[in-house]
């Protein structure tokens, strides 16, 4: 399996000049400021990283990312320009702003532990009495949090403070918050016109050179996203019966059930063969689900390679 999955990177393109490893994505810095970031197969939860990659996960990722990008330029400038291989994605190199934009239409994972904990504000935003998880708040409210560095967990933060500790400033965090807006109530369309709700999201965004703030990372993926199935949405709720949701919180509860929550002293269990087609299986069908179309598998014969071949190919066409 390992050599039909990418789950480490260690390729030097031309004009490479640095690489960041993140959880998931390689991003190399190239000369001329061009960034190239490779979506890996590794798989993420309780912000550790499982031991063994998912085939064609990295590739689903960047796929759902470009079309949405794609599907949302005409409202928010973003940094992709090319996307030489189904795991690849090329852009302008950006500073990344130090905050996350995290957009809640409905009152589920996170903001519902909150909640559930007596907590009424969340980020400096108020929550209204009387509703129960799941359900839809009456706007959608952002709840930003900071970046956290390598291994540690992104933490909450509000408007206020990060203006006020110059994280951003008023002048440009008035412009995420437009176009996080914006971006949701697209995002909100496009999952509608697939029988889908979208629950809650980040975006991230970043400063060219140049001064403009553009869109970065990965946009209205499972792994960023949450999605419930539309149908029976209501019914469940009235029910008190837990929605049917499409991201990797499957993932999440696979390992709660096998008693790894990512805090210490617990093992990540093992992930049979079996159990990481199951995975992959599950992935392909969120991206069928979330773009309307049927997932194409690339070869990924010798990936590193097909890799390699094909940003070497898409560098020397400029």
């Amino acid at each position: 399996m390992s050599n039909t999955t990418i789950y480490d990177t260690n390729f030097n393109f031309p004009g490479q000049k640095n690489v960041y490893k993140g959880k998931v994505r390689a991003v190399y810095t190239l000369e001329n400021d061009m960034l190239l970031m490779v979506a890996t197969d590794r798989l993420s939860a309780f912000d550790v990283v499982m031991p063994k990659g998912i085939p064609y996960k990295g590739q689903i990722l960047n796929q759902i990312a470009t079309k949405m990008m794609a599907s949302t330029e005409d409202i928010v400038p973003n940094w992709l320009t090319a996307t030489p291989d189904p795991n690849v994605a090329m852009g302008v190199a950006c500073v990344p702003f130090k905050a996350e934009m995290v957009i809640r239409g409905y009152m589920s994972g996170h903001a519902s532990r909150e909640y559930k904990a007596g907590r009424r504000i969340l980020c400096g935003v108020p929550m209204p009495e009387g509703m129960k998880e799941n359900d839809k708040f009456p706007n959608p409210i952002i709840t930003p949090a900071t970046k956290a560095e390598m291994g540690d967990h992104d933490e909450d933060i509000s408007k206020e403070d990060i203006i006020k500790k110059d994280i951003v400033s008023a002048e440009d965090y008035a412009i995420l918050e437009k176009y996080t807006y914006a971006l949701f109530e697209r995002g909100t369309e496009i999952a509608d016109e697939r029988g889908l709700i979208l629950v809650d999201t980040k975006y991230e965004f970043g400063k060219t050179k140049a001064g403009k703030i553009v869109l970065i990372d990965e946009i209205h993926t499972p792994d960023s996203s949450r999605y419930f199935y539309r149908e029976g949405y209501q019914l469940r709720q009235d029910n008190d019966e837990p929605q049917k949701q499409l991201s990797k919180e499957f993932v999440r509860q696979w390992l709660i059930a096998n008693d790894f929550q990512g805090l210490e002293g617990q093992t990540v269990p093992e992930m049979t063969d079996a159990y990481i087609e199951s995975v992959s299986e599950r992935y392909i069908e969120l991206y069928e689900h979330i773009t309307g179309e049927p997932f194409v598998k690339a070869d990924t014969t010798h990936i590193h390679d097909r890799i390699n071949r094909n940003v070497l190919s898409y560098l020397e066409s400029l």
